[in-house]
Order: structure tokens, then sequence, then C-alpha cells
């Protein structure tokens, strides 16, 4: 058979991914049940797992059904059923959950447009859009914001 340069790439099972800082400090881990390199410049994980490493002191993790990461794109672009869950400085838990989710990792920034349940200990909101500073414990809500806060 011919040499067929559009099947070319790679399929992994129970793939760990690693990322870096400028440093080339760990600062990540994407864990996924599959990676697939779809194009030269994209990579498709399911059922994945994104954990900032102990050093960075952020202590959340994401998950989703899936994910994207495109070459030269620092964001990681998760899709479906999406958790991210952390501690704040007050050892207080917090969720987030949405169904699409922009990671920039290296900046510690979590952003949607998309509609968001948010989670702060017994206090639950909704909203349509936020952006999350993780490493901060700052969440900014955009738009259409409901709560219920329980004494």
């Amino acid at each position: 058979l011919p040499y067929d340069a559009e099947h070319q790439g790679y399929y992994l099972k129970t793939a760990r991914i690693l990322g870096t800082d400028a440093d080339g400090s760990l600062l990540y881990e994407i864990h996924a049940d599959e990676a697939v390199q779809e194009a030269q410049d994209r990579i498709e994980f399911t059922n994945v797992r994104i954990r900032y490493s102990p050093a960075s002191a952020v202590p959340w993790t994401v998950h989703a059904d899936e994910a994207t990461l495109r070459e030269g794109d620092p964001r990681i672009a998760l899709r479906g059923h999406v958790r991210a869950v952390g501690r704040s400085s007050s050892d207080q838990e917090t969720e987030i959950r949405t169904q699409y989710l922009e990671l920039h990792p290296e900046r510690y920034v979590a952003e949607t447009d998309e509609r968001v349940q948010i989670r702060i200990g017994a206090r639950s909101l909704t909203a349509t859009g936020m952006l999350a500073s993780l490493d901060e414990d700052r969440l900014e809500l955009k738009s259409n914001v409901s709560g219920k806060f329980l004494p």
C-alpha cells in the first residue's frame, strides 16, 4: 500500500500529558482514557481529568467528557459534563459545572459563555458566562445571575 499522509498521527489509550511552565517545571497533567491526533495541529481527548501540580498551589481539578488541544493555542477546550472542583483558601469546596469551558492553564484562567452552575459550600448560583481566576479564588459571573444561599 502506498504511504497515506492523510492518516498519520497517533492514538493513545490511558494517556498522560504533562504541561510545563516557562521554566520547564511541571504545571499540570492531563489524564485521558484516549488521546487521538486528529490533525497535524489538533489532539482530541476523551474522559479527561486535568490537575495542577501540587507545587503550583492551585488546588483545582477539571473533568470533562472531551477536550481539544491545538498547537499554538494555550487554551484547552473542554466539552460535555465539565466539572471543575477546587478548594479556596478558607478550605471551602467550590464546584463549577457547565457544558463548555476554556481553560488557559498557564494563566490559571477558566472561561465560558455558556450556562454555569456554581456551588460554594452551601451557596449555589447559576449564571450565563463566567471568568474564573483559579490562582486567586476569584469568580466573575457575566449575566443572568441567580442564587440560593442557605444559612
